[in-house]
């Protein structure tokens, strides 16, 4: 028997006999009396089922018994292959055939899955803890404990599972976290966490921490299951991931405009990115406990414990910013170490420190996510346009040329110039200026050319869109500066989403309004709601990509009018009390920047367009230090031609200017383990010099260890990342 399901406390006698269970149920499951302490399920989880994935060899992986924890029993081969598992009915698929195809393609959304790109010799399942490549497939097998943690609400909805793989050592335990980047689901940070955890023998603790593929189909009212399946609100009851609307408000809402669809991360109203921290934390107490119940005994029910278990936090993106609010947050001592890649880290301030560059101080840094994104959503399309950030080549990394959006984004510079936003006569001049704005926010020379892909990708909409909605704790049926989302046309109309597209999503979906199927919709399009890319500005009667909306995300985050400088009011647009939302919801994420003495490794990419280090790894690391001084255990890995998405290296143009920071991942994580384990010392804070691959856009020679040189444990003066006062300093 593959699967058993389980009760809320049918778990906690996996491990004992029916006579010890007995004996601790008549003590009330307590931590008192002569027993000494007995296994908790921690507070709010419930636990959902206990599957083994017993995969050895590649198979079909349409059942559990022909899947591993990692694979999903597809392998190394079958996760590098371009096409996705194939379902047996592509409109019904199974839960099992939807994990598989989840973790082929988180597996993808983070890494670089091409050979050309390391995929199989620097990383990959057959590449083995040690870093040796072998010709293996590179399962792992297990079992995997599938949980959801809830507030009572049953709209937090926060799934966690936990793998244990056969290679795990009671003798020799240890746990990593695993908290989803983006808004990715459950298996988003497989290819991360994961990865390097079960080639460990570690148990991983996976979660979605609060995010996930949740996607609410207005039109036929179905929703996703917490096993991806999906089904008709009614008919999933409980096991709805996520449910926006009832029935009244969803036939008001569906009669103003049909087809339109919820997505979790926007609309549970429950500002998730508070929690990430805490998520994170119960993932960790849930494997703890799991552990305990699967190896404990009636001798030695508790034989895991906090002190006595390895624990490290490690992610990327927002799992990384997960990682390191769950180390700030850890005020009982479960996280050892944390390990950081590109994370998205809430800076509470910009004051009382600062950062110097090549030995000059940088003018802009410190802010938040809800800040710089909202703000680079209303300039970086005109700032592509800059002699500066210009590109001629025909390749992805030129988007914008490569889709016919120049006319839109010079629309863009001119609403721009019309509403005293940018300053010059000519489309050129606006550009230079809208850029050297993007400058003093944060973004770096680094970031130039960058900004066209980044924009045109749909990072500034979908991201200014979702995380407002968020914030405030918006209503599927907010109409938050006339923004929703729904399935388009390739000419940007609202359309029904496809049932075999909501089927899969689960598997193909990434919990954000990327297109997979929910895309971001301007309601207010003059003619008739629009796809972002579509849109036409009331204010300006352009093909602008809709400034309106950009500029209104913009002031719920300011509380102020960006042309006039005017503080919103209760008539504005948007209105005070909608910003007020905004703003106290981003108060809810700030990080605190102290670690509490925790060994910490944050790994960032200069280039990083999406998340820029002056906002975010550079400052945090700042002002970590002036909290915990030089006490303090967080180390700064800078990687230079490094930038946060490794899943675009195959991408045209992306593969001739950067390299993957996934290594540096996998790296800092073997020196966490190496300092907890055996008291090997943190590297310094450093630079690290890589070689792009260069050659033709999509068609760069293949990578090798020389392009991605490792970081050091001392490295030479002129790469050091050092402090001078309260200011850090990085070397140019």
């Amino acid at each position: 028997m593959q699967e058993t399901h389980l009760s809320h406390h049918g778990a906690a006698r996996w491990a004992l006999t029916a006579a010890a269970a007995a004996v601790l149920a008549a003590c009330g499951g307590g931590s008192g009396g002569s027993l000494g302490p007995s296994n908790e399920l921690p507070a709010g989880v419930r636990e959902i089922s206990a599957t083994a994935y017993p995969a050895t060899t590649v198979g079909s992986g349409s059942t559990a018994a022909t899947q591993d924890l990692l694979t999903g029993g597809i392998g190394k081969t079958g996760l590098g292959a371009a096409a996705a598992p194939a379902y047996a009915d592509p409109a019904h698929p199974t839960a099992a055939e939807l994990r598989r195809n989840a973790l082929y393609s988180n597996y993808r959304g983070i890494l670089d899955p091409l050979p050309g790109g390391g995929y199989g010799t620097l990383y990959g399942p057959n590449v083995t803890a040690d870093g040796q490549v072998t010709s293996s497939e590179g399962l792992i097998p297990g079992r995997e404990y599938l949980a959801v943690l809830d507030d009572g609400s049953g709209r937090k909805q926060t799934v966690i599972a936990v793998q244990v793989p056969d290679s795990f050592s009671a003798s020799n335990p240890c746990i990593v976290l695993g908290a989803s980047s983006g808004s990715r689901g459950l298996y988003g940070a497989i290819g991360t966490a994961g990865e390097w955890g079960l080639k460990k023998g570690c148990a991983v603790a996976l979660t979605d921490a609060g995010k996930g593929v949740g996607l609410h189909n207005l039109a036929d009212d179905t929703v996703n299951q917490l096993d991806g399946t999906r089904a008709t609100r009614s008919a999933a009851g409980n096991q709805s991931f996520f449910t926006a609307l009832g029935d009244a408000a969803r036939a008001a809402y569906n009669a103003a405009f049909p087809n339109r669809i919820a997505v979790k991360h926007a609309h549970s109203q429950q500002n998730p990115e508070k929690d990430w921290g805490s998520d994170t934390l119960a993932a960790g107490r849930y494997a703890l406990y799991v552990l305990n119940a699967r190896y404990g005994t009636a001798a030695n029910p508790v034989p895991f414990t906090k002190g006595n278990t390895v624990v490290i936090a490690g992610s990327a993106s927002n799992g990384g910013a997960a990682s390191l609010r769950a180390a700030e947050q850890d005020g009982e001592g479960l996280i050892d170490g944390v390990v950081a890649s590109e994370p998205v880290t809430e800076m509470p301030t910009a004051s009382g420190y600062g950062i110097q560059f090549g030995g000059a101080p940088v003018a802009g840094y410190g802010r938040t996510l809800a800040e710089y994104t909202t703000y680079g959503n209303i300039y970086q399309p005109c700032a592509a346009l800059a002699a500066d950030a210009a590109l001629t080549e025909v390749s992805i990394y030129n988007y914008i040329g490569l889709t016919s959006m120049t006319a839109r984004a010079t629309a863009r510079c001119d609403g721009l110039a019309a509403k005293g936003l940018v300053s010059g006569a000519t489309t050129a001049e606006r550009a230079a200026d809208a850029l050297a704005r993007l400058h003093a926010y944060g973004w770096s020379p680094e970031n130039d050319t960058m900004h066209n892909a980044h924009y045109a990708l749909g990072n500034g909409p979908i991201l200014s869109s979702m995380y407002t909605m968020a914030y405030g704790r918006f209503a599927a049926d907010a109409n938050l500066c006339a923004t929703s989302f729904a399935a388009a046309s390739l000419t940007g109309d609202v359309v029904a989403a496809t049932p075999t597209a909501l089927a899969q999503s689960f598997a193909t979906a990434n919990g954000t309004a990327n297109g997979t199927p929910a895309t971001v919709i301007y309601n207010d399009s003059v003619g008739g709601a629009k796809a972002w890319q579509f849109a036409v500005s009331p204010s300006t009667g352009a093909a602008d990509l809709g400034l309106d909306n950009a500029l209104c995300q913009h002031a719920l985050v300011s509380g102020k009018d960006l042309a006039t400088g005017a503080a919103l009011t209760a008539s504005s647009t948007p209105t005070k009390a909608d910003s007020d939302k905004v703003r106290a919801g981003i108060q809810e994420v700030l990080h605190s920047a102290n670690l509490r003495g925790k060994p910490a490794i944050i790994v960032a990419g200069r280039s990083d367009a999406l998340v820029p280090v002056n906002n975010n790894a550079r400052a945090y690391t700042a002002l970590n230090r002036t909290i915990e001084g030089t006490s303090s255990k967080l180390r700064y890995i800078e990687v230079v031609n490094g930038q946060h998405f490794d899943a675009f290296l195959p991408f045209a143009g992306f593969d001739t200017r950067f390299v993957p920071l996934h290594p540096y991942f996998n790296q800092a994580m073997d020196a966490m383990w190496a300092h907890l384990k055996n008291g090997a010392a943190l590297p310094a804070s450093q630079v690290v010099r890589t070689t792009p691959r260069g050659g033709t856009p999509g068609a760069a020679p293949a990578i090798t260890a020389a392009n991605v040189p490792p970081f050091v444990a001392a490295p030479a003066a002129g790469e050091q990342i050092g402090f001078a006062g309260s200011s850090l300093t990085v070397p140019r």
